[in-house]
């Protein structure tokens, strides 16, 4: 922020100076008056490595698969056409 308002206030004089000086100098006020705008605001954009901040991160992410029926030790969904026999029983049946 502060090299934006130096370059802006370099710019501001080169508008007053323009009422004044005549000739090659004119000129040099007036690229001046034109291009440092574009020069504040690329200053300005520009990060500067001053300050290295600790990055804090979340523990380790593991991906997982939803539990089956087996480990959390609800009981299988039945569709209505199947009956509750297990595939041990089928012959007992």
């Amino acid at each position: 922020m502060i090299k934006y308002s130096i370059t802006m206030s370099i710019r501001v004089l080169c508008i007053f100076a323009m009422l004044f000086v005549d000739g090659w100098w004119l000129a040099v006020c007036a690229a001046g008056a034109i291009f440092l705008p574009y020069v504040a605001v690329v200053l300005a954009n520009v990060a500067s490595p001053t300050r290295r901040q600790v990055v804090l991160r979340p523990g380790m992410i593991v991906p997982r698969t939803p539990p089956t029926s087996e480990q959390t030790g609800e009981p299988r969904p039945v569709a209505d056409d199947q009956t509750d026999v297990r595939p041990d029983e089928q012959g007992a049946a």
